[in-house]
């Protein structure tokens, strides 16, 4: 049965990795994947053929606790992982649905006319920049699309173009690692209390800011970056019209989005409820705020958060809905003994792999490669239930940088790589083969960075 269960996930995780080819949503597969894992748990641990532990260590038995006691345990099992998953989820929501409010009153806009150069190459550095920054806040999902929007404006081009929207792919993953809400992976990490966001600033940051500079530097010297763009950016700002509202929306939803972690560090609240606060602010605001002349009763739905609400992508809640109970339920069998104690099956596989890769640095490298191949989010959700390391210990900062940029090796590899894919239409093997090594520089010279920073300078463990 135990067996049955793992090979659920496999066939799950693969029908996630290969959701292009097989043109099949990766959410199908994730709750399909996650009900199959745990039915199958409730029926054998029923019927007395397997254990489940939770996550204070505790095991049971159905044949052996007696049926009441055994139930309770399972429930209340379940009801934890799903408490767990369910603040993930919380907090995504209200975090898409800010940013879609400012994208309703033209807030985005404002950057967009931000940009005034015709240099190919300091448009990179600027869309670059502007990636790796706004990620941080918004998410790399988001920014990604608002950028290479704006790229879609200045550059007619589509052979030039792809160029810029890979590149800012690299630089929105390299930004969303070092943030507690720039990336689903970090706000995993954030919420389960395996970092907290001082400590993954503080020792993520750099190696972030070198995994975004060295392909920079790399692509910005190559001949697609040399010369002058064909459009005249004064023309793109002159087709741009702002809202009334726009600039407040930006700035009043930003700010309340980066409030979150402060929220979190004076209430000592969970994140879900800082981020529920911001939201009610910007709601708040956006019920009364006038966003354009003769503004009426009845365009108020063209601006309001009911509007943003079933604009938001439910899709990708649904799929880290079930990819992060799939991997709960692996977290909750029972799947062998380490050292005389019983352990859940994620556990039982680190130990495996440990003994075959004593180094964690390594395990986690590998991990960011493998990011690049399948999604991020079910291989850091495995992570989490792998390491029992402390809060704010090398591997929680280097499993966040690691899984964050390693995704943009390949365009599949993120959110924001296959946002961009869909956008510019970019070919896969084109990807790999033009951008691909300029991601694995970065990416290999940030990590370098980062454990020269915590294992040479300051000596972590």
């Amino acid at each position: 049965m135990a067996t049955i269960i793992v090979l659920i996930f496999v066939i799950g995780y693969l029908g996630i990795a290969f959701e292009h080819p097989l043109k099949l949503d990766k959410t199908v597969s994730a709750l399909i994947m996650a009900v199959l894992i745990w039915a199958l748990l409730s029926f054998g641990f029923t019927g007395g053929i397997l254990d489940i532990i939770n996550t204070s260590g505790d095991t049971f038995n159905f044949l052996k606790d007696g049926e009441e006691a055994a139930m309770n345990g399972f429930e209340s099992t379940l009801l934890h992982h799903l408490g767990s998953t369910a603040e993930i989820l919380i907090f995504l929501i209200g975090a898409m649905t800010i940013v879609e409010i400012i994208d309703l009153h033209k807030g985005f806009d404002l950057i967009k006319k931000a940009v005034k150069t015709k240099s190919k190459t300091k448009l990179l550095w600027i869309v670059g920049t502007l990636s790796f920054f706004l990620s941080a806040v918004i998410d790399n999902l988001t920014a990604t699309i608002v950028l290479v929007t704006l790229i879609g404006k200045l550059i007619h081009q589509r052979k030039e173009r792809i160029w810029y929207a890979s590149l800012i792919v690299i630089a929105a993953n390299a930004g969303g690692a070092w943030s507690p809400i720039g990336d689903v992976t970090t706000t995993m990490l954030w919420i389960g209390k395996k970092l907290t966001a001082p400590g993954l600033i503080e020792y993520v940051v750099l190696p972030s800011i070198v995994s975004y500079i060295v392909p920079f530097l790399i692509a910005s010297r190559l001949p697609i970056f040399r010369g002058n763009i064909s459009e005249d950016p004064e023309k793109i700002e002159g087709d741009i019209t702002l809202l009334k509202s726009s600039k407040t929306m930006l700035f009043l939803g930003l700010g309340m989005i980066v409030s979150v972690p402060i929220t979190k560090a004076v209430f000592h609240l969970p994140p879900y409820m800082g981020m529920m606060l911001a939201l009610g602010v910007v709601w708040l605001v956006s019920e009364y705020i006038v966003p354009e002349d003769g503004f009426t009763e009845e365009k108020k739905l063209l601006y309001s958060v009911r509007k943003a609400l079933s604009s938001i992508d439910m899709a990708s809640i649904l799929f880290f809905f079930g990819i992060l109970m799939a991997v709960a339920g692996l977290e909750a069998l029972v799947y062998g003994a380490v050292n005389g104690e019983e352990v859940g099956t994620l556990r039982y596989a680190a130990e495996m792999l440990a003994k075959a890769i004593p180094s964690e640095n390594i395990v986690v490298l590998l991990l960011g490669v493998l990011s690049a191949i399948v999604d991020n989010v079910p291989l850091v959700a495995a992570s989490m239930g792998m390491f029992t390391d402390p809060i704010d210990s090398v591997v929680w900062h280097f499993v966040a940088y690691s899984a964050g940029t390693g995704g943009s090796m390949l365009i599949i590899g993120s959110a924001a790589g296959v946002a961009a894919m869909g956008m510019e239409r970019i070919d896969f093997i084109w990807y790999m083969k033009k951008i691909g090594w300029l991601a694995f520089l970065g990416f290999i010279s940030g990590a370098g960075l980062f454990l020269f920073i915590e294992e040479v300078i300051f000596h972590n463990t």
